[in-house]
């Protein structure tokens, strides 16, 4: 598709050429869309079971050989990790979600009141390139759940890998029996176009998964949208915490897939009478903390005038040392840095999108780690998520209560767990930030979010009934 775009930049402004074809290309686009919905639509909870069944395993199958292409393509993160993130957005996303839930009517004797489950419809989806096989599976299969279609718009660094992908999801769809065109990707992505797309009166929704300024655009489109934003995930280990555990943990969440993911852990916030036992438990389980010359070079390196590097985005502990003329030792996952600050001035305690984490000593308890934490959000990272390790419930309470997050892991890795792979939260690749973070929801992002409700109300009064009701809807 739209392989006769041609963008020309003249006086600051994107001019579109062969606006004819363009215009053709993109009513034919809708048009497939719109017959696949329509026709889907009719399909009943085995028929749809049959399809997600086929797709889900299919994608499973080729978990590793999409990770290897992926980080081939765009040198962002890791193979192992992009591996797990796969299976969770596959096999992991059709066992977390019931399909009869999206397709059968339900009834609620007792209140008198139907609820139809109905396609959003067409489902515009701008991917980024930091996360794209685990996109792809993530919006083909929760869009094949709710009998929707979808249009994706992968990221230009990624292309090659989801548009391969797509195709090869929607293959195995279709001789499952899903709708022709139910899954559609645009091969030739650019700004301009995904701009016209989610304002395109024929987009039902927009699932909006990148920085903040696609899900600015998408919330500012004129369509209904699903957003996503950004994170900066404190850390909190009190004096009753299993510190062994919670130093394993936080290596785990910060280095996962060399930092990518929004869910990573960014600073660890520890009480003063455990910070040292702690430090011990990070560096045996690959931790490595920068000092003295050393960690002046991989900030000069990292954040020139303050800012994170982007060439170091998905890199490794052990690229990012090379790169800034620094032994960091092999075996190590997270580089750390100790710091006196959390603030504009110190970019540590900032969203990073690589593997570096903060280490900030705190006095004072909960009160003093929740000032802090709030300090980190006030930043950025409102709505997104965080993390506390403590076995004391009064804690959980207090600090849950205190932060204006959606989601807090307790007890284990902030990114695997906020994202459902090591908690009971739903798997998801996308998660909202609620009202907190300018998000149109507070959950992790799944089918729930693109499927809309008739809802049939009876009469209240008791002389008024149902009747057999059921056996009409079968």
């Amino acid at each position: 598709m739209c392989n006769a775009i041609q963008l020309v930049i003249k006086e600051e402004k994107i001019i579109m050429s062969n606006n004819t074809d363009l215009e053709q290309e993109i009513d034919q686009l809708y048009t497939v869309a719109e017959q696949a919905v329509q026709a889907f639509g009719q399909f009943n909870t085995e028929q749809v079971e049959k399809i997600v069944n086929a797709v889900a395993e299919a994608a499973a199958d080729k978990a590793e050989f999409y990770a290897q292409w992926t980080v081939r393509e765009t040198g962002y993160g890791n193979v192992p990790d992009k591996v797990g993130k796969n299976l969770a957005t596959s096999i992991g996303l059709r066992d977390t979600y019931n399909v009869a839930e999206y397709v059968e009517p339900s009834v609620d004797f007792e209140k008198k009141i139907i609820s139809i489950p109905k396609p959003a419809g067409v489902v515009l989806a701008p991917m980024p390139c930091t996360n794209p096989i685990m996109s792809v599976n993530f919006n083909v299969l929760a869009n094949l759940v709710t009998r929707n279609s979808v249009i994706m718009c992968p990221h230009p660094a990624a292309k090659e890998c989801c548009t391969h992908a797509a195709h090869f999801l929607a293959e195995v769809a279709e001789k499952a029996g899903a709708p022709k065109g139910c899954i559609q990707i645009m091969a030739e992505p650019n700004i301009a176009l995904v701009n016209m797309l989610m304002k395109n009166p024929r987009t039902s929704l927009i699932m909006a998964i990148g920085g903040p300024g696609l899900v600015h655009a998408a919330y500012s489109s004129g369509n209904p949208a699903v957003g996503v934003g950004a994170g900066n995930v404190a850390v909190y280990v009190d004096t009753t915490a299993d510190i062994e555990k919670a130093g394993a943990d936080v290596v785990i969440g910060n280095s996962f897939d060399y930092g990518l993911p929004c869910t990573c852990e960014s600073v660890v916030l520890a009480e003063r009478a455990i910070a040292a036992q702690l430090k011990s438990a990070m560096v045996v389980n690959g931790a490595w903390f920068a000092e003295g010359e050393d960690n002046q070079k991989l900030r000069d390196f990292l954040f020139p005038d303050g800012v994170s590097n982007p060439a170091a985005l998905g890199k490794s502990p052990q690229w990012i040392g090379e790169n800034s003329a620094v032994s960091v030792p092999e075996d190590t996952k997270s580089i750390v840095m100790e710091i006196s600050q959390l603030g504009r001035d110190e970019p540590v305690s900032k969203e990073k999108m690589f593997p570096l984490l903060g280490f900030f000593v705190v006095e004072g308890g909960a009160d003093s780690a929740i000032e802090h934490a709030m300090s980190m959000l006030n930043m950025m990272g409102k709505g997104h998520s965080a993390v506390v390790h403590t076995t004391d419930p009064n804690v959980v309470v207090k600090y849950s209560l205190a932060l204006p997050v959606c989601r807090i892991a307790v007890n284990t890795a902030g990114m695997t767990g906020n994202a459902g792979m090591t908690t009971n939260l739903a798997e998801t690749g996308a998660v909202g930030t609620g009202f907190f973070g300018g998000s149109s929801t507070s959950e992790n992002i799944g089918p729930m979010h693109l499927v809309q409700h008739t809802k049939v109300a009876y009469d209240n009064d008791s002389s008024i009934q149902m009747g057999d009701i059921e056996s009409a809807l079968t």
